[in-house]
């Protein structure tokens, strides 16, 4: 059996920074596609001891070929993933065309990540989605989603508000019998930040809703049934402020997802 006292080295799936035309005459690396682990998700990681180890992906004009990277020696390796939040899922992943250029996403990170999932769960290893990890992992259940919630969805609240970015804050409710309310037994009513112009349409096959906002019952938890550990929240639980009581404390949650990677790790040999 693996020794209880190494330390969990958890997967993060990659951001994805694409250059355009023109770059903003930054120049320099800026001019190269980028793969980067935003700061909060690794400290967020590193204040409950394990340790982050970002995924590389591989698109159609790396040297790499997508044959030569192994995501498999990934999961085998780590004792979990962590989807970041980023770019927009593209609707083409769940068969739709965009209502709007901006809308298209990105179709490369989508497909590296449903391998990255496959490949994790394949190895028995548990899996969280933040933001779009939540859609990302809703779609690759074959779920949907709504390509913009302002738009689609006018009479909601408020899901994101630029000027804001985390400050933007509501309520949510967690369902009853769910595994997220056995982790907070005292029930629903804290804020979480909202971020996200997207939101699940229609759920994914095997998946179960875990809280909702009260106001518009769009989706902002999942947990995926059956023994795989599949579970994801639509808000950045990594930006909450520390000793923050009027935000959602995301610790329960947190040490329930690595408790899972642990005791996972220790049955392997």
């Amino acid at each position: 059996m693996s020794s209880p006292s190494r330390t969990l080295l958890i997967g993060v799936s990659a951001r994805i920074y694409y250059p355009t035309e023109p770059v903003f005459d930054l120049g320099g690396v800026w001019t190269k596609t980028l793969h980067y682990l935003e700061q909060s998700i690794a400290q967020w990681l590193m204040r409950h001891r394990a340790l982050p180890v970002m995924v590389p992906a591989v698109d159609a004009t790396s040297p790499m070929q997508r044959e030569d990277l192994n995501l498999g020696h990934y999961a085998e390796s780590l004792d979990a993933l962590v989807l970041q939040g980023g770019n927009d899922v593209s609707p083409q992943s769940y068969g739709e065309e965009p209502l709007r250029p901006e809308w298209s996403g990105d179709p490369t990170r989508d497909r590296y990540e449903m391998e990255l999932v496959q490949a994790f769960m394949r190895a028995g290893k548990p899996v969280f989605g933040i933001c779009r990890g939540l859609q990302l992992l809703n779609v690759a259940f074959g779920g949907s989603l709504w390509q913009d919630v302002p738009t689609q969805c006018p009479e909601g609240v408020q899901h994101i508000n630029t000027a804001h970015y985390e400050h933007n804050h509501h309520a949510i409710e967690i369902v009853p019998g769910t595994k997220l309310a056995s982790l907070y037994p005292n029930g629903s009513g804290p804020l979480i930040n909202s971020i996200h112009h997207q939101a699940i349409k229609r759920l994914g096959n095997g998946l179960v809703a875990e809280a909702r906002c009260p106001t518009d019952g769009l989706i902002e938890a999942i947990r995926l049934q059956g023994d795989s550990y599949v579970a994801a929240v639509q808000w950045h639980p990594e930006f909450r402020p520390i000793g923050n009581a009027s935000m959602f404390d995301e610790t329960p949650m947190l040490d329930d997802f690595l408790n899972a990677a642990r005791q996972r790790r220790d049955l392997l040999p």
